[in-house]
């Protein structure tokens, strides 16, 4: 067990001041162990719920840890109504999923807000948390730089990209996600910021069958995000972070207009980030695409010079964090 733990939480807590807002209704993480000297555990903030994610590998070893952490946090910030716990290597799915420990299911948190943007959020939907604290800056670029576009958010989850690029002024977003329970949660964002609901822009499907549909169609978009978890496999197709992000990538490059924006995130924790660099080199040699940003996770997922210690399995240099945010620029073959 760290036994200094309290002082390093009032340490992240200090550094982090700057993001937390009076009337509570934003969401950061409030220490990343990996990099701030406490691999065992990870502490989200989502308005007035704390999560704390246990992430040892003998879940039972890292519990004192765990309630210390808790104890130094309810006194650090008087005004959390609701504590939750994730277990990463916990024995049944709920563990995974969370378990309130303070507070009750009631009092977590239902909604938060992002630079005057409201994002509904299901704290115990599965393993995460149903909003990516990681890809902040990520939405801030497309509020800024979508307006008036057209957008496909491809392997949405529960759509946050898309809500940024409508809350930006987008003209039209689509949300893909093979599951329609993550999808529905997007839907609430979209009313909770008094977005109109058109059910034919947000589609379940595969996204093998749902790209190759919109291909059908002849449709084009100014720009298409392409966020997939580090692994999945359907019948049609494998996504594979690590061996064939190349593909996925060259899929929905047809559905994408001329001088518009493929934004691909890789957030493979074992792939380095000069091997994905020269894989997204690789993909531009011929001509077509191009390298425009790299877009950096914020400090308070990183740790702060202050306070970091640790160091990611596989360096994400020229990146900043093994989440590694690339924006790429289009151009089409003339006919």
């Amino acid at each position: 067990m760290d036994q200094d733990i309290s002082s390093r939480l009032q340490t992240a807590i200090a550094l982090r001041a700057g993001l937390l807002d009076t009337r509570h209704e934003a969401a950061l993480r409030l220490f990343n162990g990996f990099y701030e000297g406490c691999p065992e555990l990870a502490i989200d903030l989502y308005g007035r719920t704390l999560l704390l994610h246990n992430y040892a590998d003998e879940p039972e070893m890292a519990q004192e840890l765990v309630d210390r952490a808790q104890e130094t946090l309810l006194t650090e910030l008087p005004w959390i109504t609701a504590v939750a716990v994730k277990t990463r290597h916990g024995r049944s799915d709920a563990l995974k999923r969370g378990v309130v420990v303070f507070g009750t299911p009631e009092t977590l948190t239902k909604r938060v807000r992002e630079d005057g943007v409201w994002y509904a959020v299901d704290l115990l939907l599965n393993r995460d948390a149903s909003l990516y604290l990681d890809t902040r800056n990520l939405r801030a670029w497309a509020r800024e730089q979508l307006g008036e576009k057209t957008v496909l958010n491809t392997f949405a989850y529960t759509g946050s990209l898309g809500v940024a690029a409508q809350a930006g002024g987008a003209r039209r977003v689509v949300q893909l996600d093979l599951n329609r329970s993550f999808l529905n949660v997007a839907k609430t964002s979209y009313t909770l910021n008094g977005f109109p609901i058109d059910k034919a822009n947000f589609q379940a499907g595969d996204f093998w069958t749902q790209i190759n549909q919109l291909k059908r169609r002849g449709e084009r978009f100014d720009c298409v995000f392409v966020d997939p978890p580090f692994f999945a496999a359907t019948t049609k197709g494998t996504v594979d972070l690590q061996a064939n992000v190349g593909r996925v990538i060259n899929k929905v490059r047809p559905l994408i207009e001329d001088g518009g924006s493929l934004v691909a995130v890789n957030n493979a924790l074992f792939v380095s980030g000069a091997a994905y660099l020269e894989e997204l080199e690789r993909l531009c040699a011929d001509g077509y695409l191009s390298l425009e940003q790299l877009i950096p996770v914020p400090d308070d997922f990183t740790g702060y010079p202050e306070t970091r210690v640790g160091v990611a399995p596989v360096d994400p240099t020229p990146f900043n964090h093994p989440t590694k945010i690339a924006v790429l620029r289009v151009r089409r073959k003339q006919v």
